[in-house]
């Protein structure tokens, strides 16, 4: 993929985004030949962007280790999100998901991929499972992990769900549920981990936050993402759905697919993105202003990441 301005003048974040490490390149590598719905331009967005959302209790001389478990994570929680709502291929999702599930064995006999590809979804999961195993406090967070990770898979199927079935749609779902796709907590769970200073009595106040950061991220995905997701059969995106809850376009309209153009173009003239904007800011001053409560990871540094985040993906319209 070349690289150079956008046509709107801005620069081209591949310009500035880091080559993935060799056994990360590899994955890929494997990736692109089994699966290939994505371009590599993802795993090296978010592999770039990790470090400034990482907690800053996270031991210095692990976090290359940390960055590498949670690249590797993406990549396992976006094949299950692509075989769900791209394909529509519930075998394979079902038994990926188990993967992630203590004490739960998959089949790949029941998956609808063939047997190499089911084996590089594993292997993608073994590495994110090697990268935890024998982390200082991993088993101290591991029960924290599996519930998150399900909550993620959770968050995969309601947004299939809401696909499948427009008239569902409501923005109080996409904040609380869709949300999850967004893997915060989890990745929050991998950095504590690995954070041998961190106060189990933060916890609580560090995951509220997250609720917010969460969101924060999500709507920066929405808002980059939604006019693909449209047109690729997917309207669970924030945007969609608040046009859906406002009228502005009908669940009959976005389940037929006529003319999935003229329907971004209706969401566009009514400004539907503003509200996600404006709600974005609110979100950033709330967490910016309030008292945390959180004293072994510095708050501060973990916002600003957020921001970090969201212009990621403003400049990365278009590309994942």
């Amino acid at each position: 993929m070349s690289a150079g301005p956008t046509p709107d003048g801005r620069p081209d974040l591949r310009e500035r985004l880091e080559d993935l490490p060799p056994r990360l390149a590899a994955l890929a590598d494997e990736y692109d030949r089994l699966v290939g719905d994505r371009d590599r331009f993802l795993w090296r967005w978010i592999h770039s962007l990790l470090p400034s959302f990482t907690l800053s209790s996270v031991d210095d001389r692990q976090a290359s280790r940390v960055r590498s478990v949670k690249t590797v994570l993406t990549m396992y929680v976006t094949v299950l999100d692509d075989y769900l709502e791209r394909h529509g291929d519930r075998r394979t999702f079902s038994e990926a998901r188990k993967l992630a599930e203590p004490d739960t064995s998959a089949d790949p006999a029941d998956a609808a991929v063939d047997a190499e590809t089911f084996a590089f979804v594993e292997r993608l999961w073994a590495t994110v499972a090697d990268g935890i195993d024998g982390a200082p406090r991993g088993d101290e967070f591991a029960d924290v992990f599996a519930y998150d990770l399900r909550q993620t898979a959770n968050a995969i199927e309601y947004s299939a769900l809401v696909s499948d079935r427009p008239h569902l749609a409501n923005l109080s779902g996409a904040r609380r549920f869709e949300a999850h796709n967004m893997n915060l907590f989890a990745y929050v769970d991998v950095d504590l981990m690995y954070s041998p200073e961190f106060d189990p009595e933060d916890l609580g106040p560090l995951r509220e936050l997250c609720w917010d950061l969460q969101e924060m991220a999500r709507i920066g995905n929405w808002l980059t993402t939604w006019e693909r997701e449209l047109a690729e059969g997917d309207y669970s995106a924030g945007v969609v759905v608040l046009a859906l809850q406002e009228g502005l376009v009908s669940p009959e309209e976005v389940r037929s697919a006529a003319d999935p153009e003229a329907i971004a173009e209706r969401i566009r003239e009514n400004d539907v993105e503003s509200h996600f904007r404006k709600r974005w800011a609110r979100l950033y001053r709330d967490v910016r202003s309030r008292d945390n409560s959180v004293d072994s990871v510095d708050v501060d540094r973990l916002v600003d990441g957020m921001a970090t985040v969201y212009e990621y993906h403003l400049a990365s319209e278009g590309l994942k």
